[in-house]
């Protein structure tokens, strides 16, 4: 039996990983693509950062699938909520 996390604050995660699920939650739709350097500039952060806490999102449980997808002029992830 799984569960999914669709608070907030999901457990486990650190304060930028947090940020990131927060910002697909409310900007993704059904499915939708990324770029980690689009994230990164609406939340202060670098694609490279981006890049590395959205590994914890994609293998993480949560409301959020995640899926990393193409790496052209930055990696694009595959987002469905």
């Amino acid at each position: 039996m799984s569960t999914t996390t669709s608070a907030a604050a999901a457990p486990g995660l650190t304060d930028k990983q947090q940020r990131i699920l927060q910002y697909l939650r409310e900007n993704g739709d059904t499915q939708t693509y990324f770029k980690s350097r689009l994230i990164g500039e609406d939340l202060g952060l670098t694609a490279k950062e981006v890049g590395t806490n959205m590994t914890a999102i994609a293998e993480g449980d949560f409301d959020v699938g995640v899926e990393k997808w193409g790496y052209s002029s930055s990696t694009t992830w595959k987002v469905v909520v």
